[in-house]
């Protein structure tokens, strides 16, 4: 009987420091993942980052940090390349370029735009245009197209304007 009284106090001491041994870890974990919180969404920057980005001007700006003027495109209305050709598409854009000459380049190749566009736009799917993941990119080929044309990076941001596919 007596054997039986230790061991049960041994378990229970063993019990105990595990115990406090797991709240210690919890309370360091949530710590750790507060400060980290803090730093990621709540913290400044660091003063020596941004004295770095004014100092660069535009040169050193990435093309997301830009700003330019928007320029409307004329709404595009195709037939998309399902089978059967009874879905259609009616996309509105509007192109963020990048200074006046790359706004210049866009009304002096609008023919060449139209063309490459109606071409891109009649090739996609219904299915190539549902997701927002499938939007997404078709604003960057649009994009992409559009710099093939006027060059020199002009177009910065392509915006969906409207977009109907029926």
């Amino acid at each position: 009987m007596a054997q039986d009284e230790l061991t049960q106090e041994e378990g229970k001491k063993k019990g105990g420091l595990l115990k406090w041994i797991i709240i210690a870890v919890v309370l360091i974990a949530l710590g750790v993942g507060g400060w980290f919180g803090y730093k990621m969404f709540f913290a400044a920057p660091p003063e020596d980052a941004a004295a770095t980005q004014d100092a660069g001007g535009d040169a050193g700006k990435p093309a997301e940090s830009l700003e330019g003027q928007l320029v409307p495109l004329p709404t595009f209305l195709v037939n998309l390349a399902d089978p059967l050709g009874r879905r259609y598409l009616k996309l509105g854009v509007e192109v963020e370029v990048r200074d006046e000459e790359a706004q210049a380049a866009l009304a002096k190749y609008e023919a060449k735009i139209k063309d490459t566009l109606l071409l891109l736009l009649s090739s996609k799917s219904y299915d190539g245009l549902s997701t927002m993941q499938a939007k997404v990119e078709l604003k960057q080929e649009i994009a992409d197209r559009l710099n093939q044309i006027i060059g020199n990076g002009g177009v910065l941001r392509v915006y969906i304007t409207e977009m109907v596919i029926q």
